[in-house]
């Protein structure tokens, strides 16, 4: 689907090793992919402009990504950036059942809307942000789990 813009959105705080799997993924199927982050999270551990600022820097490398901030609703954001199509990554059946449901208020707000599910390679399967931060606050070896620029800044916050 070469001239296909797709949206992969989330908070990304932090951005791990599961997510750029997922955009890597994205990247191989689709023309375009934007990553959006997300601004709407109230106890983030970073800013916004810090987190469009990592994603970047990893995400450097693939020439069809993009990263950028947003503060509205997923569905409006997509249409504004001409896509129809949502990437998600799965890892759980809880995960499965949470996106099916946000897929279908999403499909209601803009009945264009498509999400596609991806799952990350079996050795992320377990990573998720909120572990990686509660590791990161109390000290642990987060380098495993998250891109080499991403253990920087979880270093500079702890």
């Amino acid at each position: 689907m070469t001239g296909t813009v797709v949206v992969y959105p989330g908070t990304f705080d932090p951005l791990t090793q599961g997510h750029e799997d997922i955009v890597r993924r994205a990247a191989a199927l689709f023309g375009h992919v934007v990553v959006a982050v997300a601004a709407s999270r109230r106890d983030a551990l970073f800013p916004l402009a810090e987190r469009v600022a990592i994603a970047a820097e990893v995400l450097q490398p693939l020439a069809n990504v993009e990263v950028v901030g947003f503060d509205t609703l997923l569905a409006d954001f997509v249409r504004a950036r001409g896509a129809k199509i949502v990437v998600r990554g799965v890892r759980t059946v809880a995960d499965f059942e949470y996106e099916a449901q946000l897929a279908t208020m999403n499909r209601k707000l803009y009945p264009d809307l498509e999400t596609v599910f991806l799952t990350p390679s079996e050795k992320y399967s377990s990573v998720s942000a909120t572990i990686v931060r509660e590791i990161a606050r109390h000290g642990g070896e987060v380098g495993q789990f998250v891109p080499a620029a991403v253990v920087a800044h979880l270093q500079r916050k702890f």
